[in-house]
């Protein structure tokens, strides 16, 4: 019952899919060939003239002197293939009634065996192989249907010995139709595999987008989970600490407490949320309650680096200060990607690491030289953390509206600049918030 349905509704739409194809004057340019561009075009256009010369001379031997009727007639058979290359569906039509017109004067000229000559049949199939290229399969058949059938009222005429030619004029047609629709429909397959292509390669950098984001979001979520508690701790013990407070600011900071505590309830059962997703990174627990690293711990991810065989300097420019957790751990994260890549994309190379301390923030600069080995020949010991190279980087550095630049040097390498903006602020704060 479904394919009946199915096969109704597919008999509905032929009567649209004819009117849209055939019954219009719209353009449809055939495409350039990517290498030789208007070249078969040129091609086509000489093969016509060609045609249409040798079909003039042809009715010439037999109609002598011959009508300027005839001779416009010639010329639209002739022209119906140049049309062809821009409007495959009115060409497609003025060469169906010239062939119509060929049948009506060529009945009364004692010639050969079929009142359509051959050049007539070459130009027709010309024209049906380029409307097949550019219409559907159903509009072709129609076509081709239409184009036979202009043929058949010459069957009428018993004297003339033309079924023969009829039947390699509609051979002519029929093949001609035929490959023009095969090769519109591997055209149209491989349109479509190109756009799925580029829809999967979108998909795929959207779901890195979003792994990176919610890496970065739960180790975000580590920091602020962290000042909540130092926030909730300060509220507790800061009654202790005045000499007969008042119940104003015992009340007062109890409620502190109260909503620091409140808040850390929610952001555990969002973390755990971000933190459900079973990456492979995350599935440790030591690794997922591990302390955020800042620019503390660069010494040692300098030396793990170095201890994988990528020869790494390190230069710290201006007075270091405390930044923020999300900065340190941003400026560390994106100074171990960066390594990471070195490793990976540079073995045998060597590597510089500069962080500069200025008053509008931090600037951290990682440069690495050509590799010297084979790439691939990372040790065991250069295994990247999770993440997805610039991605993260630039995710990193727009959520702090920072700048990012990353690009190949002159002598192959490739250099990582992040400028992360931290304006100086008081002394006296420091990194836990206390």
């Amino acid at each position: 019952m479904r394919e009946a349905t199915r096969g109704e509704a597919v008999l509905r739409a032929v009567p649209g899919i004819l009117r849209a194809e055939l019954w219009t004057g719209r353009r449809d340019p055939l495409p350039r060939n990517r290498w030789l561009n208007w070249l078969p075009h040129g091609h086509l256009v000489l093969l016509t003239v060609v045609l249409g010369v040798w079909n003039l001379n042809l009715y010439a031997r037999f109609m002598e002197p011959m009508p300027g009727s005839v001779t416009a007639l010639v010329v639209a058979q002739g022209a119906a293939p140049v049309l062809a290359l821009t409007r495959p569906a009115p060409a497609w039509w003025l060469s169906t009634a010239s062939l119509m017109a060929s049948v009506t004067v060529t009945a009364y000229v004692p010639w050969t065996e079929w009142p359509w000559s051959a050049g007539v049949i070459a130009l027709h199939t010309l024209v049906l192989l380029l409307l097949s290229l550019r219409v559907r399969p159903v509009a072709s058949a129609a076509a081709l249907g239409v184009t036979l059938f202009t043929g058949i009222g010459a069957l009428g005429r018993g004297d003339l010995p033309h079924a023969p030619t009829l039947w390699a004029g509609a051979t002519a047609f029929a093949t001609a139709t035929v490959v023009g629709a095969s090769l519109r429909a591997s055209r149209v397959s491989r349109t479509r595999l190109v756009e799925q292509e580029e829809l999967t390669a979108e998909e795929r950098a959207r779901r890195a987008l979003l792994e990176e984001r919610g890496r970065i979001a739960r180790e975000l979520h580590d920091v602020v989970a962290h000042h909540m508690s130092v926030i909730s701790i300060q509220a507790q013990v800061a009654p202790h600490l005045v000499e007969n407070p008042s119940p104003e600011l015992r009340e007062n900071l109890a409620g502190i407490r109260q909503n620091a505590v409140d808040a850390l309830t929610e952001l555990r059962r969002v973390l755990g949320v971000l933190r459900g997703d079973g990456a492979a990174g995350d599935a440790a627990a030591g690794v997922r309650h591990a302390p955020q690293p800042t620019l503390d711990r660069l010494g040692d991810l300098l030396a793990n680096v170095r201890a994988t065989g990528l020869d790494v300097t390190s230069e710290t420019l201006g007075a270091p200060r405390p930044l923020s957790p999300g900065t340190e751990l941003s400026a560390y994260r994106i100074v171990q990607e960066a390594l990471s890549n070195a490793m990976r994309h540079a073995p045998g190379g060597r590597a510089a690491v500069a962080t500069h301390y200025h008053a509008d923030g931090l600037t951290v600069r990682i440069t690495n030289t050509a590799a010297t080995r084979p790439v691939g020949s990372v040790g065991p010991g250069g295994r990247r953390e999770p993440g997805h190279g610039l991605l993260g980087m630039r995710e990193r550095t727009a959520m702090l509206g920072g700048e990012l630049a990353a690009g190949p040097t002159p002598d192959g390498g490739w250099d990582v600049t992040a400028v992360l903006p931290a304006p100086l602020h008081d002394p006296a704060h420091t990194k836990d918030g206390s």
